[in-house]
């Protein structure tokens, strides 16, 4: 079991330091076992980024209940465990997009979550832009390679001749239905030759040592600039050769 002091430890010497804004993807099982469980890695986050620090996580929300901001659970399958332990951890504030939830624990909180566009929710004026704009880093905690939703952002930087759009329906408690337009988040803006584009802009980034790389607890952990890996993502997808875009 890792002690939640060695987790302080391991995470400054990744380069999370004191006052960041940290976003964190994480899978507890290749992290292991852990003092406290996601709790004490939550709270070894907090330690790490100290009282002028704010996390923030992609939260989501359940499809097929009416979504409720602060009761509807995070689906655990799709986003992990740690995310719904955050939600309910004491303190977290959390926005009010049914698919773009996202929750922020620390003072600079408030800032990161409001205000959240209804429509291309992941593009400017988001919580994605706002954390680019906070200069803030992005952690992976043995997560798997297509979970850096900051491509999103980049998706809808990129320069390309045809964007994919869709239009889906979400009830809200206390709303009724409603209908939000936006990218395609889903499948994916443009058809690429190679398949699934996320985990490749993620494992050409890494490829090119731009990612700080080191040992949180048992998995392999890796820290990036927010500013840097958008850069090089929306180059990528720019440079992609793209069915139907004709890249």
């Amino acid at each position: 079991m890792t002690r939640r002091s060695t987790l302080v430890a391991q995470l400054r010497a990744l380069g999370v330091a004191p006052g960041d804004v940290l976003m964190t993807h994480a899978s507890l099982r290749r992290v292991g076992k852990i003092e406290g469980g996601a709790a004490g890695l939550i709270q070894a986050q907090r330690e790490a980024v100290g009282p002028e620090g704010t996390l923030l996580m992609v939260l989501s929300a359940l499809d097929d209940v009416p979504f409720d901001p602060l009761r509807t659970p995070v689906p655990v399958e799709d986003m992990g465990v740690l995310a719904e332990v955050f939600r309910t951890t004491p303190g977290v504030e959390v926005n009010d997009h049914p698919a773009a939830r996202f929750g922020a624990l620390g003072p600079r909180a408030a800032s990161l979550l409001w205000p959240s566009p209804l429509h291309d929710y992941y593009g400017p004026g988001s919580v994605l832009e706002r954390l680019v704009e906070a200069n803030g880093k992005v952690l992976r905690l043995g997560a798997d390679p297509d979970t850096i939703t900051l491509t999103h952002l980049a998706e809808h930087l990129a320069t390309l001749p045809r964007k994919a759009r869709v239009r889906r329906r979400y009830e809200v408690a206390g709303q009724g239905e409603v209908s939000i337009q936006c990218l395609d988040d889903s499948d994916g803006i443009a058809q690429w030759e190679g398949g699934d584009y996320f985990p490749e802009i993620w494992l050409d980034y890494r490829a090119a040592r731009r990612a700080h790389v080191g040992r949180v607890g048992n998995c392999t952990a890796e820290l990036l600039g927010a500013r840097d890996f958008l850069d090089h993502a929306v180059q990528w997808l720019e440079r992609a050769r793209w069915v139907e875009a004709g890249g």
